[in-house]
This record gives C-alpha cells, sequence and structure tokens, in this order.
C-alpha cells in the first residue's frame, strides 16, 4: 500500500527532517563534522584511527599512512526500489535485494561520488551513478535519521568520527528517481509519525491556548460593557 501524502502536508519540523537532516540535530551534527575535518592535524587522525581499531570487532580496522591519508572499509547497505541492469553477459548479481550488505575498502580521499560509482562497478553496472545517492543513517536512542550525503563528503571520516559500530552510524545506497516516501526504511517513517503526533499536539495546545486568552478578553471587555454605573 503506497501512502497518499505529499511532502507539503506534513509539520515543519517533520519536512525538515525528511529533505535531508532534522533541525537541530543532524544539521548540527554535520558542519560539526565538516568543521572538524578541516582542522584535524596528522597526530589527531593517528589518535582517531588508534582507538577505531580498538574498538573494532570484526577485523576490519584501518591504517595510517606515513603520509596523513589512511584506508580502511565501510559497509553500504543497499535499499533500492527496483534492481539496477547490469551489464549483459556479466555474470555478476544485482544489488538490488533489499537489505543487501557490501562491503568496501576505501581511503580517506575518496569521496561519496567515488563510493557509488565503486558500488556500480563492483556489480558491473551500466546506470548512471547520477541516478543513486549515498545516505547516512543516524541512531540515538530511539530514534532515526537519514541524511543524504554530498558528493564531495569522505564517507570513512564519518566511519572513523562516528567509531566502528553501525549502530551508531551507517551507510545506505537509495535511488534519486523513486518516489517521496518510498525513500525511507520503516522505523524512519515510524520516527516521522511520532515527529507528526508531538507537532500536532502542540499546535493543538497553543490554538487552545490562543482562544482561552481570547475568550478571557472578550468575558472582561463584556463585563465592562454591562457594568452598573
Amino acid at each position: 500500500m503506497k501512502l497518499s501524502v505529499s511532502m507539503n502536508e506534513v509539520l515543519p519540523s517533520c519536512r525538515g527532517l525528511i529533505f535531508g537532516c532534522h533541525v537541530g540535530f543532524c544539521t548540527q551534527d554535520v558542519e560539526k563534522e565538516k568543521e572538524t575535518h578541516s582542522y584535524l592535524s596528522k597526530e589527531e587522525i593517528k589518535e582517531k584511527v588508534h582507538k577505531y581499531n580498538l574498538a573494532v570487532t570484526d577485523k576490519l580496522k584501518m591504517t595510517l599512512n606515513s603520509n596523513g591519508i589512511y584506508t580502511g572499509f565501510i559497509k553500504v547497505q543497499m535499499e533500492l526500489c527496483k534492481p539496477p541492469q547490469p551489464s549483459p553477459n556479466s555474470g555478476k548479481l544485482s544489488p538490488g535485494s533489499n537489505g543487501c550488505m557490501n562491503t568496501l575498502h576505501i581511503s580517506s580521499t575518496n569521496t561519496v561520488g567515488e563510493v557509488i560509482e565503486a558500488l556500480l562497478k563492483k556489480f558491473l553496472v551500466t546506470e548512471s551513478p547520477a541516478k543513486f545517492a549515498l545516505y547516512k543513517r543516524c541512531h540515538r536512542e530511539d530514534q532515526v535519521y537519514a541524511c543524504k550525503l554530498s558528493d564531495r563528503e569522505h564517507p570513512l571520516y564519518l566511519r572513523l568520527v562516528a567509531g566502528p559500530r553501525t549502530d551508531t552510524l551507517s551507510f545506505v545506497l537509495r535511488e534519486h528517481e523513486i518516489g517521496e516516501w518510498e525513500a525511507f526504511s520503516l522505523p524512519e517513517l515510524q520516527n516521522f509519525l511520532r515527529i507528526l503526533d508531538k507537532e500536532e499536539d502542540e499546535q493543538l495546545q497553543n490554538l487552545k491556548r490562543r482562544y482561552t486568552a481570547y475568550r478571557h478578553k472578550l468575558e472582561e471587555a463584556l463585563r465592562e460593557v454591562w457594568k452598573p454605573d
């Protein structure tokens, strides 16, 4: 069953979440990461890589080179509405199965655009990389946030900052050219509903307070009019 609600009909804060990042959480996180990325020294990178490797449980550690560039692994979940078309006689399976997880070995210089191209190349997919987008999914408490990454961001840096735990940060590949609501997983849609319920209640309470104040002013004015001389 498809949802028929339009993006324009959702309340402001939920719409902010759907179109990129939830205000006050993910947007600030992204800006903080960008700022930190600009000022990390070689010593700071060395320390972060060391701490990351201590926390690794699946042997997918990072390696720091003498020039400050580091290499490591990211896992990308495929959440595609339709399987991309592989090249004829490629002998490769399409990564279109929902939930399929792929591991890539990349460097800190690789961008989101390059990661998307590498994933498609791995499966010999001939479709344009422009049809796909890479998202980072953040899990905090019982909330799930999905943020679309720009082509210039560096996934391995985000992985380094967040640590190796995929329940804190994970990567998801999705199509660009899909319906508005189909781009989100069930936990994300449930999160949108919770936000909508909260905002609806706040709007109702504000409306009640507004009309209660009007009623009091009107009643006070009426008492003044009918007050005996």
